[in-house]
């Protein structure tokens, strides 16, 4: 770029421009999608993007987006085209007025550009871990290495109940499937072996999500750090998935929480008195 440090400032993002990448710092006001506030910002190497366009936006706005090349981000890789329009980290959002200024900065990115095509590595930094998020039916956790499962008993399916709580190394991993919790049968999917998947309501190797349960902007950041992990160290033999025990789930603060759980869905209506007393009881008697 022509001068170093140079920032264009856009509704709920900034781009400042560096010789050799873009970092974008995202907005955490209250109107801001939710996503690019848990983002943060990205630093973009310059490398993996292949395209960079100026269009008319609405009300009276152009919009700057630049494009990441097939395999640069694995933030892009796991969403598979499914983030709305407002969620796109790549595009920023300036008043008109501001054309001219946004039409040269995307001439100049465009003079900077590689010749477009897949990108052999991811080259956009990954999410950081450790990563966790509540779906519907589990908690999801994530730190650097292992994925782990822990069901509801609220919202699993007996044949998870009886898999019981599941634990990945990312050694075993070929894959994630994320599907966006704003269409129907969301889900979060640890893909492993070559053969048909099970429903994922059955599947012991997902999690479902549902109304209020794995936000797009924790379930996918999420996504995309294992995505990052399993590119990084590749997959190798695959075991079984080691099951822990529902007679092992003793651990004080494992009880605490699900306890807690438990709460807010008794203060939901989701669970009756009667059902809410009998499993604390079941809960506390694990200790």
């Amino acid at each position: 770029m022509s001068r170093m440090g140079d920032v264009l400032a856009g509704f709920h993002a900034a781009w400042e421009f560096e010789s050799d990448s873009v970092l974008i710092r995202y907005e955490r006001g209250i109107r801001a999608p939710k996503l690019l506030q848990a983002l943060g910002e990205r630093r973009v190497p310059l490398a993996a993007l292949e395209a960079v366009t100026l269009t008319a936006g609405r009300r009276g706005t152009v919009v700057l987006r630049a494009r990441p090349r097939p395999g640069a981000d694995p933030l892009m890789e796991a969403a598979d085209g499914q983030l709305r329009e407002s969620c796109d980290p790549y595009r920023l959002v300036l008043p008109a007025g501001r054309e001219t200024l946004a039409e040269y900065y995307a001439d100049e990115l465009r003079g900077l550009l590689d010749p477009p095509g897949p990108a052999e590595r991811f080259l956009v930094e990954a999410p950081s871990v450790p990563r966790s998020f509540k779906a519907y039916d589990g908690k999801a956790s994530f730190d650097g290495s292992t994925v782990r499962f822990r069901w509801f008993w609220t919202g699993a399916s007996s044949a998870k109940w009886k898999a019981g709580d599941q634990s990945f190394a990312v050694s075993e991993l070929r894959g994630v499937e994320w599907r966006s919790p704003e269409v129907f049968e969301g889900h979060l999917r640890l893909l492993r072996g070559e053969s048909e998947p099970l429903p994922a309501d059955q599947d012991p190797s997902a999690v479902v999500f549902g109304l209020g349960y794995g936000p797009v902007h924790e379930s996918l950041p999420f996504a995309a750090a294992v995505l990052a992990a399993v590119r990084e160290r590749g997959p190798s033999a695959v075991p079984a998935a080691v099951p822990v025990a529902a007679v092992a789930r003793r651990d004080p603060a494992d009880i605490a929480e699900r306890i807690r759980h438990l709460g807010e869905l008794h203060r939901a209506g989701l669970v009756t008195d009667e059902e809410f007393s009998m499993k604390k009881a079941q809960l506390l008697a694990e200790l």
